[in-house]
């Protein structure tokens, strides 16, 4: 059985097949509108969504499924003080999958950890969002027809825009790509997917201020809004939110096959005389979010029903787990991390070396 809490615990291979699969359904959406009648899906939000939630149960509901939800956290045992490992125990006797948007960092991994149906990440505060990802790279694939060779300008709020982390670690795994990182150096790219992704990848980067003089260079214009909630300091989010604003005016320097992608909601950051750009893709993205939802929906399922004893948690299976007697004595230093929130979480860290471990949940260097 297998969850999905970041996009590299999908296979480059698998994420080809998950595209061909989304490719496919839009082909030939008949031969898909029964295959999970009987099952059902539970969409669990401790947070405002309105694409990402209504993609998830209109992907569900045109494969044939059904939709338990829980919309609103504060109407639900949480508020009552129930973790995130029991939600998800309890879900798991009435669903047999759980999509979870949640804002504290790794609270999907830790449903995941213990339930007992597959999970699927749709965004852990500022850390990740893999079906987002996914939707990302079928728009890309679906308007330049390849992933090699891209320059790609990430935009605005790098620091805890967790689409921005997911989409740098799918690109990591195609060839000569390159990322120009703009942002207010307030809200840089975190130094651990330097460490851990660009870097290990080889991958070619640099990191500025300005996007004006970064946009003749660009395939792909990747805008993304300065997260109000994601702030603990509201003064410093008002001298920041305008950072950067895309308009028609700047538009004209673009490359002719450049897009503009965002994974909305937008709130100033891309002036509405864009909209009728034709490399304007935002809209575009939202309706292959779908797709790809459904993709991975029906490969988890599938996935579900043959290796039902076996169970894969992302960066907790993949990397070397630290002894779990050694955890219990550490503790992650990472204030948005989940084991912070919810202290009975079990601590798990990882480590590709041996040496430097780090928090499965959120990925913050262990000190």
């Amino acid at each position: 059985m297998k969850s999905v809490i970041d996009i590299l615990d999908l296979s480059k291979e698998e994420v080809q097949e998950l595209l061909d699969s989304a490719m496919d359904m839009i082909a030939h959406p008949a031969q898909y509108r029964k295959v999970l009648e009987g099952k059902k899906l539970a969409t669990l939000f401790y947070e405002p969504s309105t694409r990402t939630r209504l993609s998830f149960e209109a992907a569900m509901l045109e494969l044939g499924g059904t939709v338990i939800s829980m919309a609103d956290a504060n109407s639900s045992s949480a508020a009552k003080g129930e973790t995130v490992i029991d939600t998800a125990r309890v879900v798991s006797n009435y669903a047999d999958i759980i999509a979870m948007r949640h804002f504290k960092e790794g609270a999907a991994l830790a449903a995941a950890s213990k339930g007992w149906i597959p999970v699927i990440n749709a965004g852990d505060g500022g850390h990740c969002h893999p079906t987002q990802t996914t939707a990302d790279l079928l728009t890309i694939y679906r308007e330049k027809g390849h992933f090699d060779g891209l320059t790609v300008g990430f935009v605005g709020d790098l620091k805890y825009g967790r689409t921005v982390h997911s989409l740098i670690n799918a690109l990591s795994r195609y060839e000569n790509i390159r990322l120009v990182l703009i942002s207010p150096k307030e809200l840089a790219l975190p130094q651990y997917m330097i460490d851990n992704t660009i870097r290990p990848a080889g991958m070619e980067y640099v990191e500025t201020t300005s996007l004006e003089d970064s946009i003749p260079q660009l395939d792909i214009i990747y805008m993304t809004r300065i997260q109000k909630e994601r702030f603990d300091d509201q003064d410093e989010y008002e001298r920041l939110k305008d950072s950067y604003v895309l308009d028609a005016a700047k538009m004209q320097s673009a490359k002719a096959d450049c897009i503009v992608m965002h994974p909305l909601p937008r709130v100033n950051e891309i002036a509405v005389d864009v909209d009728d750009d034709p490399r304007a893709c935002y809209f575009k993205q939202v309706l292959n979010g779908k797709y790809m939802r459904r993709a991975m929906i029906l490969k988890l399922m599938r996935d579900a029903e043959e290796h039902p004893d076996t169970k894969e948690l992302g960066i907790a299976t993949r990397l070397k787990r630290m002894p779990d007697e050694q955890a219990k004595r550490c503790k992650c230093g990472n204030p948005k991390c989940i084991t912070f929130t919810e202290p009975s979480t079990p601590n798990i860290f990882v480590t590709e070396d041996g040496t430097n471990y780090r928090c499965a949940y959120c990925e913050t260097a262990l000190k």
